[in-house]
Order: C-alpha cells, then sequence, then structure tokens
C-alpha cells in the first residue's frame, strides 16, 4: 500500500481510513448486540466488500428484515466478484482497523475478537444518502452475521477461503 500522499486522490476520497473505520464499527457494535463476546477478526475483511459494493448494497439495504443466508442463496450475484474485491479490499480493511485501534474505539481480545469501545462513534447514521446506506447495510451484516454465528458458514456461503 502506498504513503498516503501518493495514492491517487479517488482512492483517497473513496477508502478514506475513518469512513472505512467507521463503516466496520456499525457492524461490531450490531454484532456485539446478538453476541456480546464480540466479532471474530476473521469475519471483518467481508464487511467493506460488501457495504462499499453498490450493486451487493442495493440488494441488502432493502432486504434488511431477510436472513442474509438466504439472500446470498435468492441473489447469487452477490458472489460475481467477491473473493477479488475481498483481496483488494483487505489493506484498507486493516488501515481502518488500525486507526480504529489507535483511537481506542475497538479493543482486541486474546480469543481474537474485536470488541469496540462503549464510548466510540455516535450513534446516530448521518452522511450522504450513500454513505448512510452503507452504515446501514453494515449495522445489518453485523447483526447477520452474529446470527448466522459460525464463520465457516459465512465464509463457505460467500464462495471464499479463509
Amino acid at each position: 500500500m502506498r504513503v498516503w500522499d501518493q495514492r491517487p486522490i479517488e482512492i483517497r476520497n473513496l477508502f478514506n481510513p475513518a469512513f472505512c473505520g467507521l463503516v466496520l464499527f456499525r457492524a461490531m457494535v450490531t454484532y456485539e448486540e446478538e453476541d456480546d463476546r464480540g466479532i471474530p477478526f476473521s469475519l471483518v475483511p467481508l464487511i467493506l466488500p460488501i457495504c462499499l459494493h453498490k450493486q451487493s448494497r442495493e440488494i441488502l439495504a432493502p432486504s434488511t428484515r431477510s436472513y442474509f443466508l438466504k439472500l446470498v442463496a435468492t441473489h447469487p450475484q452477490l458472489l460475481v466478484g467477491f473473493s477479488g474485491r475481498a483481496q483488494d479490499m483487505l489493506p484498507f480493511t486493516f488501515e481502518a482497523l488500525g486507526l480504529l485501534h489507535q483511537l481506542g474505539t475497538i479493543q482486541v481480545r486474546p480469543d481474537g475478537r474485536l470488541k469496540a469501545s462503549p464510548q466510540g462513534v455516535r450513534k446516530s447514521i448521518t452522511g450522504s444518502d450513500e454513505t448512510q446506506s452503507i452504515q446501514k447495510v453494515a449495522k445489518y451484516l453485523g447483526k447477520e452475521f452474529a446470527r448466522v454465528g459460525d464463520r465457516v458458514t459465512i465464509y463457505a456461503t460467500m464462495g471464499v477461503r479463509p
């Protein structure tokens, strides 16, 4: 990954570590509402490639009352190119996690789970329509990942290997 000043302006704007961190934080908080142990580290790299991908978001955003596994089964287009997107987004995910950790908004537990700090981020979702949609899908994913409860099932459903 390039130094911040050497990245194209589009990359700096689209994959801003603060915004990516906010998206991850939203998913972590809703995961913890279902499972207070915190989100497993291995699930975090799946969040940004789903939330930031417009076509995936358009499928998931209106379906927040449906089960994630059922949506993936009925909309196989969610899987098209997912593994590549997940791999491409990994450096941005790690950069966002680093920023969240540096700011003290997440804690890394000895069992490999991440916990969001209670004073982390504002609860209200603000911003443009698109950024609000991204954050709402992140909240949905956090809740659904916790409901599934099995990392292997989620990875297999998305067609990737951990």
